[in-house]
């Protein structure tokens, strides 16, 4: 399998993003195309010992920051290393791609470069979330900020595809996120989403709310990216706060100290399984190929993790699933492709 790379998108590239990709040749081994300058990743590795075992470099001078607007990904920095690993990808240089850079621009690159699988109405971020007991897909977050309801109702069939193949969870339960419960909560809109979802063959339980999301309310939460991207990003912040605070409670005083080495295990435990770093991203999934957005501080091992999952996402078939649903409910009249 080889995953082509953006070296220069996120806010710790090319270093940690070198360290990430050498450690995923050593532990999945993979082939993975650098995208970026030859001349700078090489000068890293060398100051840093890193060994580009197993990895090619396509040599590209431009990079889109955070700070340029999505589009310039298909105007002025069409030659830039996302957009040039974008193109490689849509030419079948790769099976996958990934980046830690500019959100927007991966998205609109993807759209227009890579393309939508048909029939799709707009790709979504559906990054994998840690609940009290496994994980959750959070869909979407932050592609999306204006929806239609039958986009939520593609989000939940792509969501449930993405949990069954690459997370293993049968029959995968969708809820919708609103103020309550009740059929009748919300707005026109979830109203809507609410019967659009309603009516597919989903195993759809219902409105959930979003206080149960971090139990186990449901192992697909389908939202607009507004709500999902703001959802997400409290989720992080609460889970970084919390361990933060456990940490200043067990270095209070003495006592707390020896009590809190009595029970260091189980706290690196419950650290790992409320990280985000350990999974590293989202795909960007109803592309035709398959892309995955790494987080934007990503260090190295988030970036391998990012690999690992998107890994996972080529080995589950996601795109050829969704694709060949989709295609079904075409041919039965289920969804319009005009909506």
């Amino acid at each position: 399998m080889k995953i082509i790379v953006d070296a220069f998108g996120g806010d710790n590239a090319p270093l940690e993003i070198l360290k990430g990709c050498a450690e995923a040749v050593a532990e999945y081994g993979i082939n993975i195309l650098l995208v970026g300058s030859k001349q700078k990743i090489e000068k890293v590795s060398n100051e840093n010992e890193i060994i580009l075992y197993h990895m090619d470099i396509y040599d590209v001078e431009e990079v889109i920051t955070n700070e340029d607007d999505p589009s310039e990904i298909i105007k002025s920095k069409s030659n830039s290393s996302m957009a040039q690993g974008l193109k490689l990808l849509a030419q079948g240089e790769g099976d996958a791609f990934i980046s830690a850079g500019n959100s927007g621009a991966l998205v609109m690159g993807a759209t227009f470069i890579v393309k939508r699988i048909n029939g799709i109405k707009r790709c979504a971020f559906a990054p994998v979330v840690p609940k009290d007991k496994g994980c959750f897909m959070l869909i979407d977050c932050g592609a999306n900020v204006e929806c239609r309801p039958e986009m939520l109702r593609q989000f939940g069939v792509m969501g449930s595809i993405y949990m069954n193949k690459v997370m293993g969870v049968k029959n995968p339960r969708v809820g919708l996120v609103n103020v309550g419960i009740e059929e009748h909560k919300g707005g026109e809109f979830q109203h809507e989403a609410y019967k659009r979802l309603k009516e597919s063959n989903l195993n759809f339980i219902g409105n959930i709310e979003a206080r149960e999301v971090p139990k186990d309310a449901a192992d697909v939460v389908v939202t607009d990216g507004f709500t999902g991207n703001i959802m997400l990003k409290l989720f992080e912040g609460v889970a970084l706060t919390l361990m933060s605070k456990i940490k200043n409670l067990f270095n209070a005083n003495l006592k707390t100290k020896i009590a809190g080495a009595m029970v260091l295990p189980e706290i690196r435990s419950l650290k790992k399984q409320i990280d985000y770093n350990e999974f590293g991203g989202a795909p960007i999934i109803g592309i035709s190929k398959p892309v995955f957005k790494a987080h934007g501080n990503s260090n190295a091992k988030t970036f391998k993790n990012a690999i690992r999952l998107t890994i996972d996402y080529v080995n589950g078939k996601v795109v050829d699933e969704i694709e060949s649903t989709i295609k079904e409910e075409i041919s039965k009249n289920v969804v319009d492709i005009n909506d």
